[in-house]
């Protein structure tokens, strides 16, 4: 995407099948109550029991709720701390936000579409192809807005999750992850930023309320969101200063509308869209190979610099936006936009390190003060450090944050982790992807949090929890073969390493060795537990 995108606040309606808000959703017919615990809510007469919890209901959450109705499983809730479903792409609605992933790649296999407009989707496509999604495949009643989750706790006497939200107290047997990576926005530590009297935003929070015409814009930060809305904001600014930490490596962004023709072939050719999804999947894989191989990157730095070199001809501008570390060190970014947006008069780049942030003005090192009444914060998300880590408490109580900050940010396939029995995490740790779609991930992980669910009720057990040798064999694997990959080695910092200068989130391969990985549940790697004393199905 980008998956920015490149990962706001669309308000939707619940409707009467998503509860009330404010209130905790009766049970359905069939379903199980527990008395109240310490945990579960001491004072509730009655605490609903899930089979399943899912947190979060954006391309993880929902595509995993449709997994589940699928596998004839309706005993689940998908808890949404906004007002509508489609994380990422609900949240950031800044000007110009697409997909860079073709869209056919990037929806869900089982879900194809033949309405893209173009190549690449735009936010509001995603969007409304989510919600299409939820409601075409019966998602809607198990969604419930406005439950932000406040406390996961594994409860060892009854082997089931104790789950406190902003609207109500819930049980389940297992509880799965959907919060992503790009849902909480990484807010810079600026000195003086907190003294400036203007407008401050972060990108993924866009202030459509705060008319930027004739306005003095900073917009800090040069990633794959700032690629997409600063050629979209300048043309009406009265001026832009663009603080560019690093240059980031862009390419040509292949993206064209669908023509008439095309979109009768994706309505009207059985198993053309199929193809035209699988062509997409098995092209980007290539891209895997020469990010593996950093010594083979040439062809695609001389794709970045070509582009560069003809988008903008003075050479010592180009000599400032061509960057020092290995393409692909750094997420590559596509645009058309970018280079010419800002060569445009009204825009000044700067390189130069913010010193202070005053009521009205940003100096930085070299002594120069800027009047500005605006700041745009680009600074990405709060990738390596998952907030939702700190609100889950394992088996001795303590928070996967804590966890992680001891033993290092790791997980079994990127989904179950040690400690925290019947947890599922999608895109956890070493899943995202630097050279192809989320999309293909987050379905693998499902299918093999399926196999669990199966193998969890075929065996009659109550817990299953990953072994944890076998956890650190896997990290060890991964973080093996990512050593001489060019996200390791290619002299850039990025938002993939963590404070410890560790890589706690890129897949380093081919996207088919996960899916083949996770194709199955690898059970010699699990410890299990049976209790039939629980008093809860």
């Amino acid at each position: 995407m980008t998956t920015t995108p490149a990962t706001d606040r669309t308000t939707g309606t619940t409707g009467t099948s998503t509860g009330t808000a404010g209130t905790t959703p009766a049970p359905a017919a069939g379903a199980t109550t527990t008395p109240a615990t310490t945990g579960a809510g001491a004072g509730d007469l009655a605490v609903r029991h899930l089979k399943v919890a899912v947190i979060g209901a954006g391309i993880s959450g929902l595509g995993t709720a449709v997994a589940l109705l699928r596998a004839g499983i309706d005993d689940f809730l998908v808890f949404e701390r906004a007002t509508d479903l489609g994380g990422t792409w609900r949240d950031n609605t800044y000007p110009g936000c697409a997909c860079d992933v073709q869209a056919h790649l990037y929806s869900f296999s089982f879900a194809r579409n033949p309405e893209w407009k173009s190549t690449f989707a735009t936010q509001a496509e995603v969007h409304a192809y989510l919600k299409d999604c939820a409601t075409r495949y019966g998602v809607d009643p198990h969604l419930r807005y406005g439950h932000e989750l406040l406390d996961a706790r594994w409860d060892d006497t009854h082997h089931h999750w104790n789950l406190t939200t902003s609207h109500g107290r819930y049980t389940a047997q297992t509880l799965v992850t959907g919060t992503g990576y790009l849902s909480d926005p990484a807010m810079p530590d600026l000195p003086g930023l907190d003294t400036f009297t203007g407008t401050v935003f972060h990108s993924s929070r866009w202030r459509h309320d705060h008319d930027l015409t004739g306005r003095n814009v900073a917009v800090i930060g040069t990633g794959a969101s700032a690629i997409q809305f600063v050629p979209k904001i300048q043309p009406d600014v009265a001026r832009l200063d663009l603080y560019q930490r690093t240059p980031p490596w862009v390419a040509a962004k292949p993206d064209k509308p669908n023509t008439p023709r095309h979109t009768w072939m994706l309505r009207h050719l059985p198993g053309y869209q199929r193809f035209r999804r699988a062509f997409n999947k098995h092209g980007r894989e290539i891209v895997a190979f020469f990010m593996s191989r950093p010594s083979r990157t040439t062809g695609m730095k001389n794709m970045a610099a070509g582009h560069l070199k003809k988008s903008v001809k003075d050479p010592a501008l180009r000599a400032r936006l061509t960057p020092d570390y290995t393409v692909g060190c750094k997420r590559l970014l596509f645009s058309n936009t970018w280079y010419p947006a800002i060569q445009q008069p009204n825009v000044d780049i700067v390189s130069d390190t913010i010193t202070a942030i005053g009521p009205t003005h940003i100096t930085t090192a070299d002594g120069t003060r800027r009047d500005v009444d605006t700041i745009i914060l680009a600074t990405g998300f709060t990738a390596t450090d998952r907030p939702v880590a700190r609100l889950i408490h394992g088996r001795d109580g303590t928070s996967l944050a804590d966890t992680w900050n001891t033993a290092g940010m790791t997980a079994h396939r990127g989904t179950t982790i040690h400690g925290f029995p019947n947890l599922f995490m999608i895109l956890g740790p070493n899943t995202t992807l630097g050279h192809s779609s989320q999309t293909v991930m987050i379905e693998a992980q499902i299918t093999y949090i399926l196999a669990a669910l199966k193998t969890l009720d075929t065996h009659h057990l109550t817990t299953l929890e990953v072994r944890d040798e076998a956890q650190k064999a896997y990290n060890k694997a991964v973080q093996d073969r990512l050593k001489n990959t060019v996200w390791n080695t290619g002299g850039c910092t990025s938002w993939y390493t963590d404070n410890h200068g560790n890589n706690p989130s890129i897949w380093p391969t081919y996207t088919w060795r996960f899916r083949r990985q996770t194709s199955h549940l690898d059970i010699a790697n699990y410890q299990t537990a049976t209790h039939t004393d629980h008093t809860t199905p």
